[in-house]
């Protein structure tokens, strides 16, 4: 297992270089700089320079001092020399990322941490129960209801949950509008309540985004174990602990379940990366001072650093993800062995 985890590893490093090396280059395809986001509207207004030759002079010096008139490649070099020693800014404001990058990526985390919870604490059973009752008025019902919730985009129903805890009908039977808040995660006084009283804050802002951030990932996640399911429970091995006289009970839970949740492994390497990059439309709808936030705007200011950063840690993820999903393989089957694998 050793020897297979080091081969992994090493084999991610030039993966991520590729993936860096691409990163960056796209991104400077991309019309503008940060010279120019930084001296041009609003930006020249606040510098104080009211002369475009002013303006321009500046611009170039701007430009000089983070060689943004250099060539791509030395403009590449460039940024690794700044990433190796930890030199990487926010070039509007020339302060560095990383408080901002951290308490960005605080909020991201947490509150995925708590969608995949309710995720699949909700679809596995989900799944497991329709595959165990295939074609049955529950399972026609459950699937249904998963079918719609998938279809429904989950910026539309954002606003939908926006107005409605908006709505001022509320008011009409004694509560006040908005019945949950619709824009951020704290409350104005949120530093003058007790710790219980923060923690109860938290929850009662996230509860619209994390619903908008659940019913897509849990109607698909549970399709894919119900799916999962009924192919291991026609397996010969499955009629045969049923013909021994094992209950259905523990056929479903015991003998099939293991090797069901193969399809529900393969998409950790899919669901690790958002844990840091976070939903981009539900954080911007709500206000949420996350990584996909923060990421957007940075996007929109040309703020490349970043950018970047954001990009290798979610490719970290990823390949992360994929290697988690490769062990768990051999824990939840041991007649796959890390040598076939290899």
């Amino acid at each position: 297992m050793a020897t297979y985890l080091l081969k992994r590893l090493l084999l991610m490093i030039p993966t991520l270089v590729g993936i860096v090396i691409i990163s960056f280059f796209v991104i400077r395809l991309a019309p503008g700089d940060p010279a120019s986001q930084k001296f041009g509207g609003v930006g020249q207004a606040t510098a104080g320079i009211d002369s475009e030759r002013g303006t321009a002079a500046a611009e170039a010096r701007f430009r000089e001092r983070f060689h943004f008139d250099e060539p791509l490649p030395y403009q590449f070099g460039y940024f690794l020399k700044r990433l190796a020693t930890g030199d990487l800014i926010f070039f509007q404001t020339e302060q560095p990322i990383w408080t901002e990058l951290w308490r960005a990526m605080k909020i991201t985390i947490v509150l995925n941490l708590v969608v995949f919870v309710l995720i699949y604490i909700i679809a596995i059973p989900t799944g497991i129960w329709s595959a165990a009752f295939p074609h049955s008025t529950s399972d026609k019902i459950i699937t249904l209801i998963l079918f719609l919730l998938y279809s429904l985009p989950s910026f539309w129903v954002a606003e939908l949950l926006r107005l409605a805890a908006n709505w001022q009908w509320w008011a009409e039977v004694g509560l006040q509008p908005p019945i949950f808040p619709i824009f951020g995660l704290r409350s104005q006084n949120f530093d003058s309540l007790t710790p219980w009283g923060r923690f109860m804050d938290y929850v009662w802002h996230g509860v619209l985004p994390v619903v908008c951030l659940t019913y897509g990932g849990l109607a698909y996640i549970s399709r894919q174990m119900r799916a999962g399911m009924l192919e291991v429970i026609r397996q010969d091995y499955i009629r045969t602990a049923t013909a021994k006289g094992a209950g259905r009970t523990r056929v479903i839970m015991v003998h099939a379940l293991r090797n069901s949740l193969f399809p529900i492994i393969t998409l950790l390497a899919s669901l690790l990366p958002f844990l840091i990059g976070g939903s981009v439309i539900i954080e911007v709808i709500f206000n949420i001072q996350g990584m996909g936030l923060k990421s957007y705007e940075a996007v929109l200011r040309r703020e490349y650093d970043f950018v970047m950063v954001t990009l290798m840690l979610s490719a970290v993820l990823t390949l992360l993800g994929i290697l988690v999903s490769d062990i768990l393989y051999v824990i939840v089957n041991p007649r796959v062995t890390f040598e076939e694998k290899g």
